[in-house]
């Protein structure tokens, strides 16, 4: 008799702790097998410390492999789940696709960046996800205290020492608290020749800092970061981003070249495919986490909506300790479903929460006590050690040395601005030139770069080669390769390639719903369907993945087909000209994000341009977003 097989969608707090769980609780007694972008579980509250330099990027990844010696890791994306016929199709990271079979199936895909239909946020704002993005984050902060140091003229030297992050959740907050203390260092070691110094600003709509935290907590924090010199505005926000900075709700502007988009995060669309009952774009579960109506679907984490039975009404929180607490009782009770073990309830009990604001500053309440201080910190760090999977000794390491030793400020400009998009909804991988997303990639204003970096020959920018947003002709080194050319984008009708317009699987013809529009469209990018997995170009209520994934499946705008609608929506066709990267086929649901009427973009680039450096790729694809359901990292 074969053993029963088990697929687990994403190893985030969730989909680690249920491959872990299962392991030891199945003993060899199932196939488990853990499908995921990459090979290692991301650490995600010690992120802000990478960005700031304080611990090196392996330091918060957890090998997979090395940690899960008894489930089977298969790297890629799911982009189609069928529930009738119990199979879960997905996409590698160099394009090649898969289909893995289940008798029980966990949803943990976590979530992705929430994007708000505000102007130019799509273009010239970043987020702060993943690891790619925080070492994005790390260089450009370095290079621009760098740049400002050896500027003669004070108004760009302003601009480029002054530092935005929208949010004041948790993330954006030790964004900025970390953010303000990297930049001091750098300065005391190499002043600007102006006599000025950096600038960090925290803003956002919500009436204090961290309103999700008890109310002594917040004002802890506020304190620690006024101290630091971060201008905290609460009530405000971003009302456009431009290219030389952001105009805010007040009326007033900002002139700035970084903009930290730290505004919280939404379920992952990819659960929306599934045609299941949902709440708020997360998936309703039973309080065993279990799917109603579907005894082999279980899902946990951000995606799930799980009853809160200490509350009754309400669902738990999007939210680490959450998806960490779902990946035990989840495997426990697929372990109860194949007869090993008894099933239980999802009930918690609030631990409290940590926030590390750096050096020896932190806001914490463990079990309801309050506390801030060197002794705030030490619980903090004391309770990331212990929440770790693994590395420990390393992270220790990391932070005693930056206790006696002076911290590198150095770029070494691995990620490149145009690699870590905002509206990518894979932020674990970056975009690479010539990789499988290269599909619709559409270009930014010309001239501009996203979170204002500057194109031409600018120090730290990356040249323009005169195509808008800096995308090298078609067919150039580093750009999008001609189609049907080596390296390049598959003839359309050769084996592997783009299939035919109007083809069943194809994309569908120009002008048709879900179509790639004429090309007088902003970015050359259709109005597609779908809403922290399926992705459709300019998808509705979700961001496109624009990562260095293969494209997730895209469905057409309109109704759901009736395979989807009882719940079987098998694999969609995969759109050729969308600008994501390698997420899920969504629903159409919401209205669409583009915002405002349509703009000329501009003649459309040349084809015999110059060949570009090597280092130069399309910029990102410009989206806006509508809010969806809540919740912060």
């Amino acid at each position: 008799m074969s053993r029963p097989r088990i697929v687990i969608v994403g190893a985030g707090f969730a989909g680690y702790r249920t491959a872990r769980t299962l392991s030891r609780l199945t003993r060899h007694q199932a196939d488990i097998t853990l499908l995921n972008p990459t090979d290692y579980f991301l650490y995600l509250p010690l992120l802000p410390q990478v960005a700031a330099g304080i611990l090196e990027p392996r330091r918060v990844s957890v090998s997979l492999s090395g940690t899960l010696p008894h489930v089977r890791l298969v790297l890629g994306e799911a982009d189609g789940i069928d529930l009738d016929g119990h199979t879960v199709h997905y996409t590698g990271p160099e394009g090649e696709e898969g289909t893995l079979p289940f008798d029980r199936l966990v949803l943990a895909a976590g979530s992705v960046n929430k994007l708000l239909p505000i102007p130019g946020v799509a273009e010239h704002a970043h987020g702060f996800r993943g690891l790619p993005e925080a070492l994005y984050l790390r260089d450009h902060v370095t290079r621009q205290v760098e740049l400002a140091a050896a500027a003669d003229d004070r108004a760009e030297c302003a601009a480029r020492c002054t530092f935005v992050v929208v949010g004041a959740g948790y993330t954006g907050t030790e964004v900025a608290a970390h953010g303000a203390m990297y930049t001091d260092a750098q300065v005391r070691k190499h002043p600007m020749r102006t006599g000025m110094r950096p600038r960090w600003m925290l803003l956002d709509v919500a009436p204090r800092v961290m309103p999700e935290m008890d109310e002594r907590l917040s004002r802890t924090a506020e304190r620690v970061l006024r101290q630091r010199g971060v201008d905290v505005r609460m009530g405000t926000s971003v009302k456009e981003a431009t290219h030389d900075g952001v105009v805010l709700t007040d009326g007033s502007t900002v002139d700035t070249r970084t903009l930290v988009w730290c505004v919280g995060v939404r379920p992952d669309p990819l659960v929306e495919s599934l045609g299941l009952p949902m709440e708020r774009g997360r998936l309703l579960v039973d309080p065993h986490l279990q799917v109603p109506g579907r005894p082999e679907l279980f899902a946990c984490g951000d995606v799930a909506a799980v009853p809160d039975l200490n509350q009754p009404g309400q669902y738990t929180p999007m939210t680490a300790q959450h998806a960490w607490r779902h990946g035990k009782v989840c495997a426990q009770n697929v372990a109860a479903s194949l007869g090993i073990g008894e099933r239980r309830a999802y009930r918690h009990r609030d631990m409290g929460f940590v926030v590390d604001l750096g050096g020896a500053k932190a806001a914490a309440n463990p079990l309801g006590l309050p506390m801030s201080g060197p002794a705030a910190g030490a619980v903090t760090r004391g309770y990331h050690l212990a929440a770790m999977p693994g590395n420990r000794v390393r992270v220790a390491a990391d932070w005693l040395l930056d206790a006696v030793l002076p911290r590198q400020a150095v770029q070494l400009g691995l990620v490149r601005s145009w690699s870590v998009p905002l509206e990518s909804s894979s932020p674990e991988v970056a975009r690479v030139p010539g990789g499988p997303e290269r599909h619709g990639k559409a270009a930014g204003p010309a001239g501009q770069r996203p979170d204002g970096e500057e194109t031409g020959n600018q120090p730290g920018g990356e040249p323009a080669r005169n195509q808008p947003g800096g995308e090298p002709a078609k067919g150039q080194p580093g750009g999008e390769s001609a189609k049907g050319q080596p390296g390049g984008e598959p003839a359309k009708n050769q084996p592997g390639g783009e299939p035919a317009k109007n083809q069943p699987g194809g994309e569908p013809a120009k002008g048709q719903p879900g179509a790639e529009p004429a090309k007088s469209r902003p970015g050359g990018e259709p109005a597609g369907s779908g809403s922290h997995g399926g992705r459709a170009k300019g998808g509705q209520s979700g961001s496109p993945r624009a990562s260095g994934k293969p494209r997730r499946a895209v469905e057409a705008a309109g109704p759901r087909s009736a395979r989807e609608g009882s719940g079987k929506p098998g694999r969609a066709p995969r759109a050729s000209g969308a600008g994501s990267a390698g997420k899920r086929p969504t629903a159409p649901s919401g209205p669409s994000r583009s915002a405002g009427p349509p703009t000329d973009p501009g003649p459309e680039p040349p084809a015999n341009q110059p060949p570009p450096g090597p280092d130069i790729a399309p910029g990102p694809v410009k989206r806006t977003d509508r809010r969806a359901a809540e919740g912060d990292s």
